[in-house]
């Protein structure tokens, strides 16, 4: 089965973003392990696993962004699909293990007992697997026609998912309360609010085949969805993690 056919600007439109959202994860990866150095080690798990995050998902959009050009050809008629499908579980594969990552990585720089930490970031990480686990069969569903099996997944999915916010916004307010700093303290809430605000606009993008986006619009419409989230949750989270761990290391030092 081809894939969807596109126009011209519509193909160009998914590559800029794939391509920019790309040099966006390297660029974050880069400039978050460089600052390791001033990170004291008690913080420094945080701030690498902040790394690997964009690292992870920089591999991944790699991926997509080639399947992407593979998946059309230009002619002499001008832009022709291909039989190569395009194969976008490589997001839902970047998901299932960068998603925890995001969770852990919120809760290494909290005040957290270790045993705490080790407890959330099971329970929390689990959580996310089986959200991302659980609207994968829905996100492969574009046809309007088959509308009622997607939002079954959605719902299905959006359950962890609320418990994952429930968790970030009330569940961990205590910890978030005990930081004695001020601004230690509005900085992990403004890392809490920051995730909980991006991830609100999956399950946004998730509908838009269900609100009569289809065909090569809904294909359009959901890459870039996907990737604004993409880099509000990977990279602009995980520069603010990392400047926690600085914040928090500088006052270690009594900096």
């Amino acid at each position: 089965m081809a894939n969807p056919a596109v126009s011209t600007e519509q193909f160009d439109l998914v590559y800029d973003v794939l391509s920019f959202s790309l040099a966006t994860m390297m660029a974050t990866t880069i400039f978050i392990w460089m600052r390791l150095g001033e990170c004291a080690e008690r913080y420094k798990s945080a701030v690498i696993i902040s790394g690997l995050v964009t690292f992870i998902a920089a591999y991944h959009y790699l991926r997509i962004f080639s399947s992407w050009v593979e998946a059309y050809t230009y002619d002499g008629d001008g832009l022709t699909p291909t039989y190569v499908p395009f194969n976008d579980a490589y997001r839902y594969m970047d998901w299932l293990l960068t998603v925890p990552l995001l969770l852990i990585e919120i809760i290494l720089v909290m005040k957290l007992s270790a045993e705490e930490s080790s407890s959330k970031s099971v329970t929390l990480g689990a959580a996310a697997a089986l959200m991302i686990i659980a609207g994968y069969p829905g996100e492969i569903v574009l046809d309007a026609d088959q509308a009622n099996t997607r939002w079954m997944y959605w719902g299905a999915a959006m359950l962890p998912f609320s418990y994952i916010v429930y968790t970030l916004l009330v569940g961990l307010s205590g910890a978030t309360n005990a930081e004695e700093d001020a601004e230690i303290r509005g900085k992990i809430k403004q890392a809490q609010v920051l995730t909980v605000i991006s991830w609100c606009t999956y399950p946004v993008v998730y509908v838009f085949p269900m609100m009569g986006i289809t065909g090569s619009n809904a294909v359009v419409a959901i890459q870039i969805g996907y990737s604004v989230s993409d880099i509000i949750s990977k990279c602009a989270v995980g520069l603010l993690i990392t400047d926690i761990t600085i914040s928090k290391s500088n006052k270690l030092r009594g900096i």
